[in-house]
C-alpha cells in the first residue's frame, strides 16, 4: 500500500501540470535556462533549517534559429516578419552571465520557503529590420546595449505534508518586477532595448508547480518536477504595454549515489513559452518550445557544503520566428546549510 500511494502521488502530480495555464518567465523561448537546481524538490534535502544557494549560469545565443533548424544571417535578413509584413529583424548575439542567490527556509515537517534573487549581466547586438544580415547601418534600427543589475526577485513557498515520505509537494509564490525595465541601447541612436531583453519585465507573475521524488533501486533516485508562470498584470515600456507570454517548465533527473566523492546526475528539461503580447512586445521572434539533456555532477565537501555542475546541451528546439538561441548553457553552484 506505500508503494502504491507513492506512485500515485507522481501519477496525480503530472497530469495536474499539464491541465493548469501555462506561465511565462522570459521573453524567448530560447533565453531561459530551465536547469532545476532545486534541493528540496529534488529530495536532496529536507532537514530543518535556513540554507543558502549560489548559482553562476553562463548562456551565450550566437547562433540564429527559425523553427527546427538554424538559418543564416542573410536568409533572416531577407526573411517576413509575419506580424508586421516588413523585413525581420537579424541579431547577432546576447550573452548572459547571471548569479542567483536562493535564500531557503524548511522547517522539516510540512512546508517551506525559498527567496530567490537574480544578479544579471547581457550585452546584445542587432542589426535590426532591413539589413543585409551582416552590415552595422543605425538606419535599420541596429544597436548594440549592456546592462547590469538586479533582475526580478521570486517568492516561492511549499507544502510537502500529504504523505510521511514528504516526498510529494506543491509550490505557490510570485515574481516581483524588481528589475529595472528602461534599458535604452549604447552609443547615439538612443534606442529602447526590446522588452524581453531588459533586466526585468515590470510584471508581477503568479508561479505554481509541483514535485515527486522517490528511490529506484538502493543506489538511484529520481525526481520530477514541474512548474508554471503567468504575469497577471501588463507593465509600460517605452513603446508602449508588454506582457510576457505564458510558459511551463518540466523537468526529469535521475542521480547515483553508489560513489562516495560524487553523485553523478542527468536531467531532462523541457520548456513552452506562449509568445509575448502588447504594443511594445515581439510577437513574432518570442515563444517556442525546447528540450534540454543536462548532465551533471554534485561534489559533497562538507556536512554542510555542497558544491555542483551541470552542461545543459539543447536536443530540441523550435522557436517561433527567428531567434537567437544558446549551444550550450553552463552552470556551477554551491550549496551552504545552517
Amino acid at each position: 500500500m506505500k508503494r502504491y500511494n507513492q506512485l500515485l502521488a507522481s501519477a496525480i502530480a503530472l497530469p495536474m501540470l499539464a491541465v493548469i495555464p501555462t506561465g511565462a518567465a522570459l521573453a524567448c523561448a530560447s533565453c531561459g535556462c530551465s536547469l532545476n537546481s532545486d534541493w528540496s524538490a529534488q529530495g536532496l534535502s529536507s532537514t530543518a533549517g535556513w540554507s543558502l544557494d549560489l548559482r553562476y549560469d553562463y548562456l551565450n545565443q550566437n547562433q540564429l534559429r527559425s523553427g527546427t533548424g538554424s538559418i543564416s544571417p542573410a536568409a533572416a535578413a531577407a526573411a517576413v516578419n509575419t506580424q508586421t509584413n516588413a523585413a525581420a529583424e537579424v541579431e547577432q548575439y546576447t550573452r548572459n552571465n547571471y548569479l542567483t542567490a536562493t535564500v531557503d527556509y524548511n522547517n522539516g515537517n510540512s512546508w517551506g520557503l525559498s527567496v530567490i534573487v537574480p544578479y544579471i549581466d547581457r550585452a546584445h547586438g542587432t542589426l535590426g529590420a532591413g539589413s543585409d544580415g551582416y552590415t552595422f547601418n543605425a538606419t535599420n534600427g541596429a544597436y548594440v546595449s549592456s546592462a547590469s543589475g538586479l533582475g526580478d526577485v521570486r517568492l516561492l513557498g511549499r507544502f510537502f505534508g500529504f504523505s510521511e515520505q514528504k516526498n510529494f509537494g506543491v509550490q505557490l509564490g510570485i515574481k516581483l518586477p524588481t528589475g529595472q525595465k528602461s534599458q535604452f541601447s549604447n552609443g547615439g541612436n538612443f534606442q529602447a532595448v526590446d522588452p524581453g531583453l531588459q533586466l526585468g519585465t515590470g510584471t508581477t507573475d503568479l508561479i505554481a508547480g509541483a514535485y515527486y521524488f522517490d528511490n529506484l533501486s538502493a543506489d538511484w533516485e529520481y525526481f520530477t518536477q514541474g512548474s508554471i508562470q503567468t504575469a497577471l498584470n501588463s507593465s509600460t515600456m517605452a513603446a508602449g504595454s508588454y506582457k510576457p507570454g505564458n510558459s511551463l517548465n518540466l523537468s526529469l533527473g535521475l542521480r547515483y549515489q553508489g560513489l562516495e566523492s560524487i553523485i553523478p546526475t542527468l536531467q531532462l528539461n523541457a520548456r513552452y513559452a506562449k509568445a509575448d503580447s502588447g504594443l511594445a512586445a515581439d510577437t513574432y521572434a518570442t515563444g517556442g518550445k525546447l528540450v534540454y539533456l543536462t548532465p551533471g555532477a554534485i561534489v559533497p565537501l562538507t556536512d554542510k557544503v555542497s558544491a555542483y555542475a551541470n552542461l545543459q546541451l539543447p536536443i530540441y528546439e523550435n522557436v517561433n520566428g527567428i531567434q537567437l538561441a544558446p549551444k550550450y548553457v553552463f552552470s556551477v553552484g554551491a550549496r551552504f546549510a545552517f
